[in-house]
């Protein structure tokens, strides 16, 4: 191939590759919520209890989280691209292959191998991380305009999944998903080619001392991944109870599959804006106080679940929590590119989006194994909020050693 263009960080290239990045997360990440509309559809003709139909999603974020390491560090060494080729073929072709599965076990396998690791993997990571490398100004902006495509997927594609389950049946909507990913996802990622500039330390904000990379929050480099990765975990345990099961929850309130598909992509829209608005709270007060105010908020969203079950309660609800929670997992990222060293972005970006993709794979799973023990979901929304405070915890102890530290000045804390 002809060599590629360099370009400058915050330049027109940037924020056009900017518009591919948020096409293919679009696209890569749908796979984490078509499961999530043809739960109660796999759950009936396999003849499963509920926690056993929601094992391919957990699977699947599973892989979706340990392949986001290995792809962080494809992409730390040879760029974007080669993981995305990856990730066109685990999609495509485990699309196709899990449309022809003949049990469950193998239904779960398909979707923890291939459009979990092999597939979606590609295209979350990695975009993170690159998107990060390619800004400098507004880098927490970018961040989240490149996040919001994983919720862009979730807005769009259970709708439209939902219809072609009920028209065409699961099995020929997952093989026409499959041929759509080969078609797309190789021509798109052509344009990623080029590789970020050389990393550039964003300027600090009023009153703030610039970060050292090598002892952040005054940890060592892996006790700091490690709390991160747990704080992830943690939050996304909580975020996976309403996401995974409120398609199967409005079925057992009789309010019917579409309501709940309907309700899953309105939360999802309206996570889009909260991505950007924590963007742009982002850039003037830092990911590690973004990250709190969103798990404030995400614990009061999923305490009103609780005692409103009303049509048009859920409704409102489902877009309260999409609007509270949807910042906080682009926080890491942001997080990690203010504490952590610019050369490790995508191996460090992956290992804790990867803690947060298995929160969501325990969540999904814990919640239908509450709902199988207690016939209800409201015992599965409080276990929710119990992870919840575990996450709150650590980030007001991480901003406490920040502020101990002296790294930032103590009426920014306040």
């Amino acid at each position: 191939m002809p060599p590629v263009q360099a370009h400058a960080a915050d330049s027109r290239y940037a924020w056009t590759r900017l518009a591919v990045t948020l096409a293919l997360m679009t696209i890569g990440s749908s796979a984490m919520y078509v499961i999530s509309v043809v739960l109660p559809t796999v759950q009936a003709e396999f003849g499963v209890a509920r926690a056993d139909a929601s094992l391919p999603y957990t699977l699947m974020m599973v892989g979706f989280g340990l392949g986001g390491i290995a792809m962080g560090r494809l992409a730390d060494r040879y760029g974007v691209f080669v993981p995305l080729l990856l990730g066109a073929a685990g999609l495509g072709g485990g699309y196709i292959l899990a449309g022809l599965a003949g049990s469950l076990t193998a239904f779960a396998l398909l979707h923890g191998l291939l459009l979990g690791a092999c597939g979606s993997a590609a295209t979350f990571a990695p975009l993170v991380a690159d998107t990060s490398l390619w800004f400098v100004r507004r880098r927490g902006i970018a961040v989240a305009i490149c996040a919001s495509g994983n919720y862009l997927a979730g807005a769009i594609w259970p709708p439209i999944v939902q219809h072609f389950v009920a028209t065409h049946g699961w099995r020929a909507t997952y093989v026409g998903l499959g041929i759509f990913c080969l078609l797309t996802l190789p021509l798109l990622a052509l344009l990623m080619r080029p590789r970020p500039p050389a990393a550039v330390a964003a300027p600090p904000r009023p009153g703030q001392v610039v970060q050292t990379s090598t002892r952040p929050f005054g940890l060592s480099l892996n006790q700091a991944q490690a709390l991160l990765s747990v704080a992830g975990v943690a939050c996304c345990v909580a975020m996976a109870m309403p996401q995974v099961h409120i398609v199967a929850y409005c079925g057992d309130l009789g309010y019917g599959a579409a309501r709940g598909a309907e309700m899953l992509s309105l939360m999802l829209a309206c996570g889009i804006v909260s991505r950007i608005v924590s963007g742009l709270i982002c850039d003037r007060i830092g990911g590690l106080r973004t990250l709190l105010l969103g798990s404030v908020l995400q614990g009061l969203a999923l305490l009103l679940f609780i005692p409103f079950d009303g049509l048009a309660s859920l409704y409102l609800i489902s877009a309260l929590f999409g609007l509270f929670q949807g910042g906080i997992v682009p926080s890491y990222a942001i997080i990690v590119r203010e504490y952590f060293p610019p050369a490790e972005a995508g191996a460090r970006v992956g290992t804790v989006l990867m803690a947060t993709l298995l929160g969501m794979a325990l969540g999904g799973w814990m919640s239908g194994k509450v709902f199988d023990l207690t016939g209800s979901y409201d015992a599965a929304f409080v276990n929710g909020i119990a992870w919840n405070l575990l996450n709150l915890g650590i980030a007001l102890w991480l901003l406490w050693r920040v502020r101990a530290a002296g790294r930032l000045p103590a009426q920014a804390v306040a």
